[in-house]
């Protein structure tokens, strides 16, 4: 009989996981490249719900709101006018152009009840915008309370 020198191979069980490894590489550097090119809509500077509160040393911002009847506050800039007062778009413009007057570096944040009408904190973002502030804050409230 013939013997062979040979050894039996025992078979691999292992898989080979570095074609799975180049697939996925190549899938995030497609996701990569298309995610910016998919986003859309107008730019707003959105708060995150875990966001770090406004730093302390800078001046306070002025807070536009808006409550769950659809009534537009200012917070009193310069102890001028009642924070409490309900005010017209009109009203509301003329006061945020004379702290604009005042102040150009003026911060404004949007403060919206959540069961406003969505229509009704756009109309309030476009007079902002038409005032000529470029940056907007929307105020949340935080989640880990």
């Amino acid at each position: 009989m013939l013997t062979s020198n040979r050894k039996r191979r025992k078979p691999v069980s292992e898989i080979n996981v570095v074609p799975y490894i180049d697939v996925m590489l190549v899938l995030l550097i497609i996701f990569m490249v298309t995610a910016p090119l998919i986003t859309q809509g107008v730019q707003v500077d959105l708060p995150n719900a875990q966001a770090e509160p406004l730093d302390k040393e800078s001046k306070p911002p002025v807070i536009v709101s808006v409550n769950r009847d659809g009534q537009y506050f200012i917070n009193s800039i310069n102890n001028v006018g009642d924070p409490n007062e309900p005010l017209a778009l009109e009203t509301l413009a003329a006061r945020i152009q004379a702290q604009l007057i005042n102040d150009p570096q003026t911060r404004f944040m949007v403060n919206g009840d959540e069961g406003v009408s969505y229509n009704q904190v756009v109309q309030l973002m476009v007079l902002l915008q038409q005032l000529g502030i470029e940056s907007v804050g929307l105020m949340t409230e935080d989640t880990n309370t």
